[in-house]
């Protein structure tokens, strides 16, 4: 597809903040840096599907993840991805941050409301992917009355697909551990295990940071550097939240 259909980068709302940050961490090697990461962002343009850009959904979230997989490889240290994830935090989900003042997911009405939002969101992608097939493939949940709990998944992940083709697997978890931190300032636990890029699916399973089953769960950093959700054996509730385990959806990963 022509590269005009894709969102130039100067159009992206992270620009700013990027720059601000090469400032801080590089000095006078800053501007360079920039532009190199400019160059890798525009050479990525004419290897990508055509997502419907800025009509798709998740539009922020293809191509600011597209700049963050520019952004990496100009770096001139090559920083361990953990050094920069309270950056990325702060970049993709300070929205969450300030809705966090008036929502909470301990109250029950935004628990109902959030399930509701993901509802809409993914009727959207599930109208979406019929036109673009390589977008976001939303697999909708049924609600957990029983635990207040939401959740959906995705199957696929432009994202994930990108990190995979182009060997930047590494850089991926920026993007994906970036989800604990937006669900947890608007007073929630996110209980993942596994994301497209470590499984065969990304799980969102959302429920208040007050909710007993939150205390069942702590959140680990597996081998590649993904954030997941890991049983505490002590710490169980008389019936469960249904999830798929990491061993589970390695086993199917690679059936």
């Amino acid at each position: 597809m022509p590269i005009m259909n894709h969102i130039p980068v100067d159009e992206l709302p992270y620009c700013e903040p990027i720059k601000k940050w090469l400032r801080d961490r590089y000095g006078k090697e800053a501007d360079r840096i920039w532009e190199k990461t400019i160059q890798n962002y525009n050479s990525y343009l004419p290897d990508l599907p055509d997502y419907g850009g800025k009509k798709n959904g998740h539009a922020r979230a293809i191509y600011g993840g597209l700049l963050v997989f520019a952004l990496y490889p100009a770096l001139p240290d090559q920083p361990p991805i953990a050094e920069m994830q309270e950056f990325i935090n702060t970049m993709f989900m300070g929205s969450f941050t300030k809705l966090g003042k008036i929502f909470n997911l301990n109250r029950p009405f935004d628990m109902w409301l959030i399930d509701k939002v993901f509802r809409k969101s993914g009727n959207q992608d599930r109208k979406d992917i019929r036109q673009y097939p390589a977008g976001f493939v939303n697999v909708d949940e049924p609600y957990d009355s029983e635990h207040h709990a939401a959740r959906y998944h995705f199957t696929q992940c432009p994202n994930a697909e990108f990190a995979k083709s182009h060997d930047l697997l590494h850089v991926l978890p920026l993007m994906c551990n970036s989800d604990f931190f937006g669900i947890g300032e608007i007073h929630g636990q996110l209980i993942r295990c596994g994301t497209c890029g470590n499984s065969n699916k990304c799980d969102y399973l959302i429920v208040g940071s007050n909710n007993k089953a939150a205390a069942e769960y702590e959140t680990v950093t597996d081998e590649q550097g993904f954030l997941v959700s890991q049983r505490t054996e002590q710490k169980k509730v008389s019936r469960p939240i249904r999830e798929l385990s990491m061993e589970e959806s390695r086993e199917q990963k690679n059936s």
